[in-house]
């Protein structure tokens, strides 16, 4: 009797257990945007956009809360980071690091909560372009999309300019993220999104070391029908805002699945229309790129 009773008493508290695990999510989708939000000083650059930046600003923060995306990544978030995050709403943001030359411009909010979180300054940068004035670099984060899933995110500002000491760097800076993935991954998928800078029509591009290591360019996959440009063929680069999806953009995604979830991007948009001014002007210099994911573990 007592056996059957410890029987039964295992039963009782197994049941529920299995039940939750039979009805956990297996599969889901989520949106990723990134976006240059522009947010230097006017005395540094005014990035050719007409207005006022702190009202650009709130302007931009209203769309992401009206959007609701799911991730935003935002490069350039220096001097009127307050102003963007006083009219969003997203339940989940990085705390700024400063204006300039203190910051790192880079902020992300998110409907999902994350861990890990740190920001790391590139190891090279190169002076011409003024990209040593600020610690330029890329942010790391363990984020949770669903119950026991999990996605590595990371947020990059690339080294700027065109010379040989730029792409250097711009190198450097990629196979410094490669190593970070490397050593801290762990079978996760992993999202890489912001200013790379660099384009895949480049002569002396670096972003092909992210597809040699496994990731892939939305962009090229959905847009471009799977074929990548040729490094040093004509540039077709995008205006801003973009008249169509089809042109480049220094701003890219790269994603990569992991060992127990996969990952796929199923569309891919310039969200130039949406972050507008009133009277139809841009925010930024730059194109917001949307990408649709799905996921299954």
């Amino acid at each position: 009797m007592v056996a059957l009773f410890a029987s039964l008493s295992t039963a009782a508290v197994l049941l529920p257990l299995f039940v939750q695990a039979s009805f956990a999510q297996s599969s889901g989708t989520f949106n990723f945007l990134t976006y240059n939000v522009a947010g230097l000083p006017p005395i540094f650059n005014d990035n050719g956009v007409p207005g006022d930046k702190g009202t650009n600003s709130n302007l931009i923060g209203a769309q992401l809360a009206r959007g609701a995306y799911g991730i935003v990544h935002m490069q350039e978030d220096f001097n009127y980071h307050a102003y963007i995050y006083a009219t969003d709403n997203h339940p989940f943001r990085t705390p700024t690091t400063g204006g300039v030359p203190f910051g790192s411009g880079l902020n992300t909010v998110a409907n999902f909560d994350w861990d890990n979180f740190r920001q790391v300054k590139w190891n090279r940068c190169n002076f011409n372009s003024g990209d040593c004035l600020t610690p330029k670099g890329f942010s790391y984060m363990r984020m949770k999309i669903a119950p026991g899933v999990e996605v590595d995110l990371y947020n990059l500002h690339a080294d700027a300019g065109s010379d040989t000491g730029d792409s250097n760097a711009r190198r450097a800076g990629i196979e410094q993220i490669l190593s970070h993935i490397d050593a801290n991954a762990g079978g996760r998928p992993v999202i890489i999104g912001g200013d790379t800078n660099d384009r895949w029509t480049n002569a002396a591009r670096s972003i092909d070391l992210l597809t040699d290591a496994g990731f892939a360019d939305p962009w090229v996959e959905l847009i471009k029908g799977g074929s990548y440009p040729t490094a040093g063929s004509p540039a077709d680069a995008c205006a801003v805002p973009a008249a169509s999806n089809s042109c480049e953009v220094v701003d890219k995604v790269f994603y990569r699945a992991g060992d127990l979830v996969t990952l796929e991007a199923t569309e891919w948009s310039y969200q130039s229309s949406v972050f507008v001014q009133p009277d139809g002007n841009i925010l930024s210099d730059h194109n917001p790129i949307l990408v649709e994911f799905s996921w299954t573990s």
